[in-house]
């Protein structure tokens, strides 16, 4: 689920990412990976374990562009998020979810 707050101030987006408990129930750890890591999984960003379960993080991302991105589940398993703006056709013949962040 993608939670939007766009700053007045400047050309920024408050982005909450969150995992559904329902995608990650056994999970240990998930890790945020996309455009703005460059998809880099070594400097993913770590997501937080939520107390009724599911993961959630914070970015602030430039707004007026859109972000492709992925949830990695334990190091191994790539899901998307089930409520993204957009899904985007990858490399792998699977989707990228995307979070659009056109200037409000």
């Amino acid at each position: 689920m993608l939670k939007k707050q766009f700053l007045k101030s400047k050309p920024v987006c408050k982005v909450t990412f969150r995992l559904a408990k329902e995608a990650c129930e056994t999970a240990d750890s998930v890790k945020l990976v996309g455009d703005f890591n460059e998809w880099n999984v070594d400097e993913a960003v770590e997501m937080k374990a939520l107390k009724k379960g599911g993961f959630k993080t914070v970015l602030n991302l430039e707004t007026g562009k859109n972000y492709e991105f992925r949830y990695l589940i334990d190091g191994e398993t790539w899901e998307n998020d089930w409520e993204a703006d957009q899904y985007a056709p990858n490399e792998f013949g699977t989707e990228n979810s995307v979070v659009v962040l056109e200037n409000a």
